[in-house]
């Protein structure tokens, strides 16, 4: 299975490091012209020295709507059109598991904006365009967690990929219409960023031995094998599928 970009514009948020990464490069390395989303601005710039030429980097808060829409017409502006959009933005913000009347108002919001607002707003921002060329693939990266309970214990982080997984299905009917479609990747734990090491590390070894035994391979995976499904979901070869999850989790 060849997949090529060339003469594609994408999109990628939560690009500094992680799954992000893996794959902003993975649309480089496959032609694409690669715009890379994050507050993390050192992240960026290293995942700009790996994509190349073909990267450029813009910082960007996905939770901010007036940011995003100023971003998205920037890089239309200069692309003439984004094709694909990847919302892979998202995480803990450093928060860890507590009892829910310990959650403030602003521990919940601040992990539904990057996590659920963010991918609202960007499709919302790039929605008119792919509608004007009757094209677009919106692919949203969103957890195990939102198909069943967070390892972390995050009440906003589970709810948040949830509802991820719910505005999936519900732009997938809305625009597909215009040929557009939307699909979600469900990945399982990867030892892809600082966070999720530490959380790893966490377990100890007996919680990390019960972790690989509830996979069926028996083994964690690599940011490269979300990139992967991603590439899948961007390309041809899924003119026909849209409003699917896929769980990348080396089988639950």
């Amino acid at each position: 299975m060849n997949i090529d970009f060339s003469g594609k514009t994408a999109v990628v948020t939560g690009a500094a490091h992680g799954f992000g990464r893996a794959i902003a490069c993975g649309f480089a390395e496959r032609g694409a012209t690669v715009h890379l989303c994050d507050v993390n601005e050192e992240g960026l710039a290293e995942t700009r020295a790996l994509c190349g030429a073909r990267a450029s980097v813009h910082r960007l808060d996905v939770g901010d709507r007036a940011a995003v829409q100023a971003t998205v017409a920037a890089i239309e502006a200069e692309a003439g059109s984004i094709d694909i959009l990847v919302n892979n933005a998202g995480g803990v913000r450093g928060q860890v598991g507590r009892p829910i009347e310990e959650i403030s108002e602003e521990d919940w919001r601040v992990i539904v904006d990057v996590n659920l607002s963010g991918a609202f707003f960007m499709s919302q921002a790039v929605a008119p365009g792919m509608k004007a060329r009757s094209a677009g693939r919106i692919i949203n990266i969103s957890s195990g967690a939102g198909l069943g309970i967070s390892l972390t214990g995050i009440q906003a982080y589970a709810s948040a990929k949830a509802g991820q997984i719910g505005l999936t299905r519900q732009l997938a009917h809305e625009l597909g219409p215009w040929n557009i479609t939307v699909n979600n990747v469900a990945p399982g734990f990867v030892l892809s960023n600082p966070t999720t090491q530490r959380q790893y590390e966490a377990m100890g070894s007996e919680g990390q031995a019960k972790l690989l035994q509830n996979i069926a391979l028996k083994r964690l995976g690599a940011p490269e094998d979300i990139a992967a499904m991603v590439m899948f979901f961007a390309s041809d070869f899924a003119n026909w599928i849209t409003g699917q999850v896929i769980s990348v989790d080396g089988g639950k």
